[in-house]
């Protein structure tokens, strides 16, 4: 069996390695597709939305759809095999999450739903095992009047670079329980999430990378391992440093990205009161269609 992300093979790695990296993109530019329609995409845009994926694990399709419409990320999530979402916390009813600032209930407590900047992270890190997010998709309604874009990095990207200064980061951090995500109470301080302990990386059953991360300092604990702290260190540092393969943007109306949930960020933001930035989340237990290995 071809496997490439075992740390202790190095043939299958290269081979991986060298098709993954030729022509890569290294501009946000080469991700964006012009699409008419998002809900009934054309076989030349899908097929081109398709390669990017392939390529990126992630796209952004940009269309001149407007208005606040739930249907589109769905259909749109459909058309590439997403069709699994995480009914997650705080989470509307339908799955589909509505991201703007809400001061109600216990959306203040949690970033996503502030102004305030989110770090470097996938998404569904303290999901369960069984639960793992492997698709995301993101689509505008309104921008911010200021800031809250986003850096997106591919997780297999930043796999070739922590295994390329290191293979034992990668070992370090394929452990089940380099990171713990501890558990979340109530205010009478019952549990209402469990801990969960996982690996960073992981390889599914058909083959694919799967990451699960997070930056945050705060309700994050790493194991108590020298392997696991230099690995972490050196990712942190991957994140933070100046990198063609990392892309900078910021969504526009009728954008959306589509992704294998890669790495990602936000940067703070400052809201047009009349016009308050309202972005649609999606999150699947599925991987996009035809992005196996």
């Amino acid at each position: 069996m071809f496997t490439p992300f075992d740390p202790d093979q190095d043939k299958d790695y290269l081979i991986w390695r060298d098709k993954k990296l030729h022509n890569y993109p290294r501009s946000l530019d080469e991700l964006i597709v012009e699409v008419y329609d998002p809900m009934s995409l054309s076989r030349a845009e899908y097929d081109a939305l398709h390669a990017c994926c392939r390529k990126t694990n992630m796209v952004i399709y940009a269309s001149a759809a407007r208005g606040e419409n739930k249907d589109l990320p769905r259909r749109v999530g459909e058309q590439f095999g997403l069709l699994n979402l995480n009914h997650n916390w705080l989470a509307d009813e339908d799955a589909i999450t509505s991201l703007t600032v809400n001061d109600e209930g216990d959306h203040p407590a949690y970033i996503p739903y502030t102004n305030r900047p989110i770090k470097w992270h996938t998404d569904g890190y303290y999901n369960r095992p069984g639960e793992q997010i492997h698709g995301l998709l993101l689509h505008c309604v309104r921008p911010a009047r200021k800031g809250g874009d986003n850096q997106l990095m591919d997780h297999e990207i930043a796999y070739i670079l922590l295994r390329d200064k290191n293979p034992d980061y990668i070992r370090a951090l394929m452990q089940d329980d380099a990171m713990t995500i501890p558990a979340r109470l109530d205010e009478k301080g019952e549990v209402e999430r469990a801990a969960e302990s996982g690996p960073v990386f992981s390889v599914a059953a058909d083959g694919h990378l799967h990451m699960r991360y997070t930056a945050r300092t705060r309700s994050i604990e790493w194991k108590d391992d020298e392997r696991v702290k230099a690995a972490v260190a050196e990712l942190e540092k991957i994140l933070q440093e100046d990198s063609p393969y990392k892309y900078r943007g910021t969504l526009q109306p009728g954008m959306g990205l589509i992704s294998n949930n890669v790495l990602h960020d936000r940067s703070g933001f400052e809201d047009d009161e009349a016009r308050p930035r309202l972005l649609y989340r999606a999150r699947y237990y599925d991987r996009i269609a035809g992005t196996d290995l």
